[in-house]
């Protein structure tokens, strides 16, 4: 049985990691509604430039561009988004594992990864998987330009045919209690061809360009992808910080649940103490 001097060492021990899980999930809160705020001002501006492309296409016979080149998926590169830290439940665990099963489905290509994130570096390090970057750290100051810099190789490396397609892998923000694992194919860009009754829409409203739709339409597709990969940044960015606001949660609950537990059998040997030195104390004067 453990003396009451271990029981409170214990004790201590647990109630100072909950003081620290239950500031993570203060931070955790406080910079989850910065980064949800981010991720949601995003979506209607990619909506919006869906919206610019499908009306310049409506305006071209036949819109060409690199982007939209269709080829057959020989040499594939993947972009996996995970965080830089832990302690944020399955957030990490789960792309790892989506990122195993594309490699296993796609097994017979020749698949190359772009990591976002010390996690996911770390994690197929171990596993000698084929790396052609990493890009760490870039979460605590994200910004613009991170993705700027992400899209410009996979840009290159698409037009100019050193690969044949880009599929991106990240946790979805959903609510603070849920995230969603997408794969997504962000490389070739569909030919955003609107249907019949949007495109006669399109027409209706005649705008007057400075420059010729295709040459327009061939400046902002590159946008566009920077644009899908900042979004992908922005979205697990607040699914990461949501994952370990929960999970800092659930460590805070779990821990005064053992603390209660600690101090219920500390009392249980204090107890017994108290009764067996009377015991002593009753037969030694018995004895007497």
């Amino acid at each position: 049985m453990p003396s009451l001097i271990d029981m409170r060492r214990r004790i201590r021990s647990v109630r100072s990691t909950q003081q620290i899980t239950k500031a993570m999930k203060m931070i955790s809160a406080a910079r989850l509604r910065r980064a949800q705020e981010r991720a949601f001002e995003a979506r209607p501006y990619a909506n919006l430039l869906q919206e610019v492309l499908e009306s310049l296409v409506a305006r071209m016979e036949s819109p060409q561009h690199p982007l939209l080149a269709q080829r057959a998926e020989e040499r594939i590169r993947v972009l996996v988004l995970t965080g830089d830290r832990g302690l944020c439940g399955a957030f990490n665990t789960n792309i790892a594992r989506a990122a195993e099963r594309f490699l296993e489905e796609h097994r017979n290509q020749v698949v190359d990864l772009v990591f976002v994130g010390r996690k996911a570096r770390d994690y197929f390090r171990r596993r000698s998987a084929n790396m052609h970057q990493e890009f760490v750290n870039i979460f605590s100051r994200l910004d613009f330009h991170h993705a700027r810099e992400i899209s410009s190789d996979v840009i290159a490396s698409y037009s100019e045919g050193n690969i044949d397609g880009v599929y991106l892998i990240y946790n979805e923000f959903k609510s603070m209690l849920s995230q969603r694992v997408v794969e997504k194919r962000l490389l070739p860009l569909r030919g955003f061809q609107p249907p019949p009754e949007r495109a006669a829409a399109f027409l209706k409203v005649d705008y007057i360009y400075e420059q010729p739709p295709q040459e327009i339409y061939n400046s902002l597709l590159p946008k566009y992808v920077e644009l899908l990969i900042f979004r992908a940044l922005l979205e697990s960015a607040a699914a990461e910080h949501a994952a370990r606001m929960t999970a800092m949660d659930s460590a805070t609950n779990n821990a005064g649940e053992m603390i209660e537990n600690l101090t219920l059998t500390m009392n249980r040997i204090r107890q017994a103490t108290i009764t067996k030195e009377l015991i002593e104390v009753v037969s030694g004067a018995a004895a007497l």
